[in-house]
């Protein structure tokens, strides 16, 4: 019985390995391990964002970058390189000009990634960016920027300066005693507020009465767009005398972070911005 069993066992490995030999032979991967093509936008963002700083733009739609409960569509293709131009002009090039060569290679977003339309929040607002973990900067509205605009543009990329702000912040903290100032007026439906009377309450924004961090960033951004004498302009127009010394007294720590922890003068980086801005304008 043995003698049997040991026979058919031998039969059948021998038929296991003629059918193996009678596969075919291995087949062509089907996975295309061809590396994409690459558009002219595409060669142009690796040599102006990729090559020199590290930031990848994310422009194609992808679903794990956005959040799907928005109605949210990838920008039109024409439109992402003249936004990135000026991103180039009022953000990369004024800190590399006077933090040096390697500020943005060191302290940036590694990702930016550029959404079409608006993004809605249920409270009727509009977010205009994002940044996440210091890592990723996500821009909406790239579809409606108008270049030939100054108001509207500046309202944009006050956006970034903000966003890069809160990544400034990440690297080295800003002083807890900038949240003292005039804390007691932030609150969370800072939306409630106009621009107007954010500022009669000593902030420079209505967004930067909603908590410390967006009040400065809010300084930092909207000292970038503006000039030193519009920027005066805004504050000397507020009726209170504590509201505007509220803000005098932020805009000098602000100034001082920037001085004492990076080495640059914000007022210098401020007028630097302001001419790449109107040079950007068509």
């Amino acid at each position: 019985m043995k003698k049997i069993i040991h026979l058919i066992t031998l039969i059948v490995c021998l038929f296991i390995i003629g059918a193996c030999t009678r596969e075919d032979s291995v087949r062509e991967s089907q996975i295309n391990t061809n590396p994409p093509q690459l558009s002219e936008l595409d060669i142009w963002l690796r040599e102006n964002f990729v090559k020199p700083y590290n930031i990848e733009i994310q422009y194609a739609w992808n679903e794990n970058e956005v959040n799907l409960n928005r109605y949210l569509y990838p920008p039109t293709e024409e439109n992402v390189k003249p936004l990135l131009e000026v991103v180039l002009a009022v953000w990369v090039k004024p800190y590399t000009q006077l933090g040096g060569e390697d500020f943005i290679k060191n302290i940036s977003p590694r990702q930016f990634t550029l959404v079409g339309g608006f993004n809605y929040n249920p409270s009727g607002t509009i977010t205009l960016g994002l940044a996440e973990a210091g890592t990723k900067i996500t821009l909406f509205n790239v579809d409606q920027l108008d270049l030939t605009d100054l108001t509207l543009t500046r309202r944009y990329f006050q956006t970034i300066q903000h966003e890069y702000a809160h990544i400034l912040n990440q690297t080295k903290p800003y002083d807890p005693a900038y949240g003292e100032v005039n804390p007691e007026n932030y609150t969370a439906q800072w939306f409630n507020r106009s621009v107007a009377e954010a500022r009669e309450l000593g902030y420079i924004t209505d967004y930067a009465s909603s908590s410390d961090s967006e009040d400065f960033a809010e300084m930092v951004a909207t000292m970038l767009t503006t000039s030193k004498a519009e920027f005066d302009a805004i504050v000397e127009g507020i009726s209170s005398e504590e509201a505007k010394a509220h803000i005098r007294q932020k805009e000098q720590m602000v100034a001082s972070y920037f001085s004492t922890e990076f080495g640059i003068d914000l007022y210098e980086l401020q007028e630097v911005v302001y001419q790449n801005t109107l040079e950007v304008i068509n």
